[in-house]
């Protein structure tokens, strides 16, 4: 699990929080359920009309993904392939099928089970590009849902504040309520705001950040298998695959 973005969420709201103790201001002032239901809630709503239904039950499903969203060390794929090339050479392309049987990474398991069952390498190659790029697919509508609903919440934390203040406009009479009222109105743009750049821009941008790995992760794996099939040398094996990933992301030499 890489807690990014429970850390980040709750430091943020906890700056927040401080401002709010420093400024002398009262938490309660800004809990007012009213602009923070019409915000939250319209939020969503037009975040679900600006696609499908099937959408947004997928950005749902994304969401612990974006809190507890696994990352996979380059290393530990590499090692794995590696191990799986070593294993090939010895005992030939057909002892990769029994690996196949205790994988439990659907895109390994497939791709093991085609080359014990002789497939082309071409079209091995074509069957992983397709499911690497069908997964990117499907990553990114979640991501672009929430983002979607990052652009929508400050304007409609604005139309709350409006017709909070046509309310207020309609009590002028009574000056001694005009200051609250007023302060209230402006609580729905300040949550439009927060749930923005505190929830939803931070979702979507992490759930893309997770796809952009995951699809990296598929393609080494993909070219690691593809090298296996091939008969390259583990060592070189190795050696190629980690000339694919960033150096900051490998384990440093002590």
């Amino acid at each position: 699990m890489d807690p990014a973005t429970i850390i980040g969420i709750l430091m943020a709201f906890g700056a927040l929080g401080a401002m709010i103790v420093m400024d002398g201001a009262s938490v309660t002032a800004l809990l007012i359920p009213a602009p923070m239901v019409f915000v939250l809630g319209a939020t969503i709503a037009v975040g679900i009309a600006s696609g499908t239904l099937k959408d947004a039950v997928l950005a749902v499903k994304a969401v612990p993904r974006a809190f507890k969203g696994k990352v996979s060390p380059p290393q530990e794929i590499i090692d794995q392939v590696v191990s799986l090339a070593e294993k090939a050479r010895r005992e030939g392309l057909l002892a990769l099928e029994q690996e196949a049987d205790q994988v439990d990474d659907p895109f390994l398991k497939e791709a093991l089970q085609n080359i014990a069952d002789g497939t082309d390498a071409d079209e091995l190659r074509m069957l992983l590009e397709d499911k690497i790029a069908t997964q990117a697919r499907t990553n990114k509508v979640a991501a672009k849902f929430f983002a979607a609903m990052g652009g929508y919440a400050p304007t409609v934390g604005i139309i709350g504040t409006v017709v909070s203040l046509t309310h207020v406009l309609e009590n002028l009479d009574s000056p001694a309520t005009l200051g609250p009222a007023i302060a209230s109105a402006f609580v729905a743009t300040l949550w439009g705001l927060l749930s923005a750049n505190f929830l939803w821009l931070p979702i979507g941008t992490r759930l893309a950040r997770l796809s952009e790995l995951e699809v990296e992760r598929m393609t080494l794996l993909m070219e690691g298998i593809l090298a296996v099939q091939a008969g390259s040398q583990p060592r070189l094996v190795g050696e190629r695959l980690r000339a694919m990933v960033p150096s900051y992301a490998l384990p440093q030499a002590a």
